[in-house]
């Protein structure tokens, strides 16, 4: 009988019916999990609630804490058994799917850390007042957790949730979720109290619709598509509920003449083909002074041509990618780019022996795209990278803001002075000058602008935004 997760066990789905877990390396289905609808929304709801309302609300700070790190050391005792499982489930190589996993351990450490050191603040106000700002749970929060990286959402997300004293439900992806569901069951061991996570896998338009617009829910946290985002915010604001959102990105690197392209060019492969290019912050738009344009592309072309992508056990640079429906996409992002002529500089390879049946695409460069192309305004989520000159500063700034999107930027120069003007006047949420990406960086601030979203998760910030701040003023004369 398919299963949900409510109060620390696992309990039928009230439809009955499961839904398959495709193996993006071969297309085959290799496990079924449940498919929930709003009835186990509404009782993993009101388990959170009582857990909200019980003793998992009345915990002290500190022992939240040493629940999230024991959590912490139980992912890391389990480690190569869920890199397994986040690997065949997403087609990720066993590489990036053990950094996920230690990645979600290290937020767990964080915020297990961070729990009982963030308090309120006392405003300086008329004589015989005294006022004070405190920071408070919301509640219950509901969490919707995208297929490219269950793991680290989980971690970011769920992870600042429960830290900061609220209960959860989380909707997690269909294509990809059966690390967090192992990770539920690690989470009870660790001492995670009855209701304080609850987990409906199942559709987005049924389980998800029914989270996102269920008045029982005081904040949701929101990683996907801008356009599903759109629907998510419509639902929850017809609650007046607050919303985290993380809707994607076009994200540029500028690479100036005077740059280290050494350093350079292994970060700007890296940053497209991680996770075959399904990643929100991935560099897809590169953007190059002229006066280094043919020499860049022509070293990023042999490393683009190295290349190998095959199924998730090889452990290449690229796995496969996540469905059919995606590989289609990107193919017909690049039959576009060939309709116009858009000159191909390099492509990596299939390895001979990648099962037939798996969504494999070979990370591609493009060259001379226009700033208007559909190619550089869209997110691909997949491994092509789209190149395109500038002449000074003023035109890398146009064509680096020239999106609806705004999450992530590179800056690539050794003058100190340019890279702080490029990074203050960029329409990024996050700005990396001479790196990329900064190893996933847990204690920064992660979060776009524009079509890229708001609210901002990891770090502090992270923790903050699972608050709401009360406002009480004593009169003692």
């Amino acid at each position: 009988m398919p299963q949900v997760f409510i109060d620390n066990r696992w309990q039928p789905c009230a439809s009955g019916e499961s839904l398959p877990m495709i193996d993006p390396s071969d297309g085959l289905e290799f496990a079924r999990i449940a498919r929930g609808t709003n009835e186990d929304v509404d009782r993993a709801i009101v388990a959170a609630r009582r857990a909200y309302e019980g003793a998992w609300g009345r915990l002290a700070p500190v022992e939240r804490g040493r629940i999230l790190m024991q959590v912490e050391r139980l992912i890391l005792d389990h480690a190569e058994e869920l890199t397994q499982i986040e690997a065949r489930d997403c087609g990720k190589p066993i590489k990036q799917a053990r950094n996920d996993v230690v990645a979600c351990a290290r937020y767990f450490e964080f915020y297990a850390g961070a729990v009982d050191k963030v308090g309120g603040q006392t405003i300086p106000y008329q004589p015989g007042f005294t006022a004070l700002a405190l920071r408070e749970p919301h509640g219950v929060t509901g969490h919707i957790i995208p297929w490219n990286y269950p793991l680290q959402v989980f971690g970011r997300s769920v992870g600042g949730a429960l830290a900061a004293g609220n209960a959860c439900v989380m909707k997690p992806a269909e294509d990809a979720c059966l690390s967090l569901l192992k990770l539920a069951e690690l989470m009870a061991e660790a001492g995670l109290l009855p209701g304080a996570l609850n987990i409906v896998p199942g559709l987005g338009g049924e389980a998800g619709a029914a989270l996102a617009g269920h008045a029982g829910v005081d904040h949701i946290s929101f990683t996907g598509s801008p356009e599903t985002g759109t629907r998510v915010a419509q639902a929850a604001a017809v609650h007046h509920h607050p919303v985290t959102m993380e809707l994607g990105g076009k994200s540029p690197q500028l690479v100036f003449a005077d740059a280290d392209l050494d350093a350079a060019v292994p970060a700007i492969v890296n940053a497209v083909i991680q996770n075959a290019g399904q990643t929100c912050s991935a560099g897809s738009r590169l953007l190059v002074e002229r006066a280094i344009y043919e020499q860049l592309l022509e070293t990023l072309g042999r490393a683009f041509a190295r290349l190998r992508v095959g199924p998730s056990p090889a452990d290449l640079d690229c796995g496969p990618l996540i469905r059919a429906g995606q590989l289609a996409r990107v193919r017909g992002f690049l039959a576009e780019a060939e309709r116009d002529a858009l000159p191909r500089v390099a492509q990596g390879e299939i390895v001979a022996d990648a099962p037939k049946g798996g969504y494999y695409q070979k990370p591609t460069l493009l060259r001379d795209v226009p700033v208007g192309h559909h190619l550089a305004q869209e997110e691909v989520f997949g491994p092509v990278l789209a190149a395109m000159p500038f002449d000074d500063e003023t035109h890398a700034l146009r064509l680096a803001n020239a999106t609806r999107f705004g999450l992530v930027a590179g800056v690539w120069t050794r003058d100190g002075s340019r890279a702080l003007r490029i990074a203050r006047s960029l329409d990024s949420g996050q700005v990396f000058i001479n790196n990329y990406g900064a190893g996933g960086g847990v204690e920064l601030p992660f979060g776009g602008v524009k079509a890229s979203g708001y609210g901002r998760e990891k770090g502090i910030e992270g923790l903050l935004s699972f608050t709401r701040l009360k406002t009480i003023t004593i009169k003692h004369g």
